[in-house]
């Protein structure tokens, strides 16, 4: 199996799982020799999940434009010598 973000060798690898449904548990994953990117079903699942939330804005005038800037003191110009 080949690593999708550097194309290195994946071999099996075995992790600990703290916050299994049951306590403490151990996995088996794929990572990457590599970059040490891990390969796992249950993270997949989780970041195809948060592509699909994810939110457009609409293009053109950016979210935080009509926001106001206090900054809690007045600007001070000082005239140039």
């Amino acid at each position: 199996m080949t690593c999708v973000r550097c194309l290195g060798l994946m071999v099996i690898d075995h992790f600990l799982d703290f916050d299994g449904p049951y306590g403490h548990m151990w996995t088996a994953s794929w990572r990457c020799m590599n970059c040490g990117h891990v390969h796992d079903a249950v993270i997949e699942q989780h970041r195809l999940a948060q592509q699909e939330q994810a939110v457009a804005l609409p293009r053109g005038v950016p979210d935080y434009q009509d926001d106001e800037v206090n900054l809690g003191t007045a600007s001070i110009i000082r005239p140039a010598a």
